[in-house]
């Protein structure tokens, strides 16, 4: 079989590393690597929700998605500073959301946020669909603070694992995690979120420059949801290790240490949670 540029099979996911407890202060911080692309993915807690939110008992989930300036081989001018949001932040920013609130219980919350903060530090490709994958761990270490910190009704909030991965196809082959080379000429792009059960959050999908049929849009599914196999793999192997938090942020577990996961990807798991 012809291999892709970078040496993979066209269904081989790049080098992926999980790292948890990137940074100290967040609930859940985690460092997300597809190959060259590297997104920092942190989960905060706040107590109360937003004004429209008030007094329904129920807590909230909002995420943002933002690229460093230097993230690409030509610096970009930080958004802050235009003075306004481009049209992608803000479609990621809310997909992002969403694909996370599909998984959470949010009335086990209470009246509490979660702000989910995704940063590209690199950027080769995929940065949404890494950032959504590294922010479910991000996700889950927030959970077991608010877990210990006693603010949850519910001990298990968390229905389902939520991973997403791009897939398209290039050269008339069908291939899953892009990187840039292969993004910026593909006949096919999809973004494809999907749940550990087998369900699916959102599919984005263009066909560039041509149309494609229903028979390549099952295959760019499947070859997508056996991606996704791998990650939520990996992610709950990332999970296993110890919460990565310390008692200086109130949450009951052990003293904050890195926590490294250098992942093959390859093995799944037959213990899955219910997603409703």
């Amino acid at each position: 079989m012809t291999r892709r540029e970078d040496g993979r099979l066209d269904d081989e996911l790049r080098p992926l590393v999980i790292t948890r407890g990137f940074t100290e202060h967040p609930a859940g911080s985690v460092l997300i690597e597809f190959g060259h692309t590297k997104v920092m993915c942190t989960a905060s807690v706040t107590e109360g929700v937003p004004r429209w939110r008030k007094g329904s008992g129920l807590g909230w989930l909002t995420a943002e998605y933002a690229m460093l300036p230097s993230a690409t081989h030509t610096r970009s001018d930080r958004e802050s500073v235009k003075g306004r949001l481009s049209g992608r932040t803000q479609e990621i920013s809310r997909l992002i959301g969403r694909s996370l609130r599909a998984c959470i219980d949010l009335a086990a919350l209470g009246e509490n946020t979660i702000a989910v903060d995704c940063d590209v530090l690199q950027a080769d490709g995929g940065t949404r669909t890494a950032a959504i994958t590294g922010a479910f761990v991000a996700l889950a270490d927030a959970v077991t603070y608010l877990s210990a910190a006693g603010k949850l009704s519910d001990p298990r909030p968390l229905s389902c694992a939520i991973a997403a991965v791009s897939v398209g196809v290039v050269d008339g082959r069908i291939r899953v995690d892009l990187p840039y080379e292969e993004d910026a000429r593909a006949e096919v792009d999809m973004n494809v979120v999907a749940t550990d059960t087998g369900t699916l959050v959102e599919v984005q999908g263009t066909g560039e420059g041509a149309t494609f049929p229903r028979s390549t849009l099952d295959k760019l599914l499947d070859a997508a949801l056996a991606a996704c196999d791998k990650l939520f793999a990996a992610q709950r192997e990332a999970l296993k290790l110890p919460y990565p938090g310390g008692v200086a942020r109130g949450a009951a577990a052990a003293e904050g240490v890195r926590q490294l996961t250098r992942l093959p990807v390859t093995s799944v798991s037959d213990t899955r949670p219910t997603c409703a």
